[in-house]
């Protein structure tokens, strides 16, 4: 194996950043998402949604939205399947919904599959009022075309608990997503249009070969690795990207790696000071969080799903990157209606302001401040 590289504490935050795109923009979404292998999306909209704080700090000219345009086209009409880049689905085992590039598809497979004989009552085989259900939802899809749950006429609930919104045609075409068999081919705000599979996805992308466990297994640590950066390795995810990688070491922290084509990029590490930044709470400089406590210092946890009571920091607290340091949070919550940012709660480092970076989150709302 390659001698490690001995990199400063500064340094390699400098890489870090740099290697994820925060220290220049680029020119549009596609060169964003080719970077970063995949770019996470959740519906939750506190100061803005998880996909766009990503990449407003990263496309130029980035707005609200401009993912699921890039994905979809502009409503009301979807994008034709020959004519797009990209799509929504879940990492293999996983329920992380995500944003990939065609060349992604093929590697799902093997995993859409397995999970059309797993128990689970979420991305699991269809039980018998599902299938039943689902043979009329593909045969009515087919004629009229994208569907979301609410177009389905059934008003049968599912069994599974998923509370006032537990309809089956829900439950049933979540089923069919998680399976490959629907798509979703457009959004309106969140609310999901699936269509067929061959009307999302282009012919040439769904006559692609399935890839064998071995080649499955090295696009997924890739996936890792595009993602973050910089990263850990474990013993079994080493050698099957051996020949991709170079080890990093940081004073006296962990062996790390990264992607040997971000190499030339510690030949001109950015010195100067950076205007001071507001990152989203799945951002990649953070994404994975024994980094962030090993390199950046700062320990992070989001805290949405955390109890009221046992929060730290805040429902939806955005970390501030300044400079050389991750120097605090912010908790920020958008008044729509009256349309003003406004600041539940922030704790930021002597030495470190977060006024600046709080306009320039409200200016990308359409907001002001409070």
């Amino acid at each position: 194996m390659t001698a490690p590289l001995s990199l400063s504490l500064s340094d390699a935050r400098r890489f870090h950043c740099k290697s994820v795109l925060l220290n220049a923009m680029v020119p549009d979404v596609a060169t964003a998402l080719r970077h970063h292998g995949y770019i996470q999306i959740d519906p939750i909209n506190v100061c803005g949604r998880m996909q766009d704080l990503i990449l407003r700090n990263r496309v130029q000219g980035y707005r609200e939205g401009d993912l699921f345009r890039f994905l979809h086209g502009s409503e009301p009409a979807p994008l034709p399947a020959e004519e797009r880049l990209a799509f929504e689905h879940h990492l293999p085992h996983s329920h992380i919904l995500v944003a990939l590039p065609l060349e992604a598809w093929p590697y799902l497979l093997a995993t859409m599959r397995h999970r059309t004989g797993t128990d689970s009552i979420w991305s699991g085989k269809l039980d018998d009022r599902e299938s039943k259900l689902a043979e009329r939802i593909l045969a009515e899809m087919t004629e009229r075309g994208p569907m979301a749950s609410d177009d389905v006429d059934d008003d049968q609930r599912s069994h599974h608990g998923w509370g006032s919104q537990a309809t089956l045609a829900k439950a049933t075409l979540q089923k069919l997503f998680f399976h490959g068999r629907v798509m979703i081919a457009r959004r309106e705000g969140i609310r999901r249009l699936y269509d067929l599979t061959e009307r999302v996805i282009p012919s040439s992308v769904l006559s692609q070969s399935e890839p064998d466990a071995v080649a499955i297994r090295r696009w997924s640590v890739l996936q890792k690795l595009r993602q973050r950066r910089l990263v850990a390795l474990t013993k079994l995810e080493l050698p099957v990207v051996e020949d991709l990688v170079h080890p990093i070491k940081v004073e006296d922290g962990p062996l790390w790696y990264c992607l040997r084509e971000d190499l030339p990029l510690l030949d001109s590490l950015d010195e100067g000071d950076r205007l001071p930044t507001l990152l989203a709470p799945l951002d990649p400089l953070i994404y994975d969080r024994k980094v962030t406590r090993q390199l950046w210092d700062f320990d992070y946890t989001w805290e949405v799903y955390t109890p009221a009571v046992k929060r730290v920091r805040g429902y939806y607290a955005l970390p501030l990157l300044s400079n050389l340091e991750i120097a605090g949070h912010v908790d920020p919550k958008a008044n729509r209606q009256e349309r003003r940012l406004e600041v539940v709660n922030r704790t930021v480092r002597r030495g470190h302001k977060a006024s600046g970076a709080v306009k320039e989150l409200a200016k990308f709302l359409g907001l002001k401040t409070s």
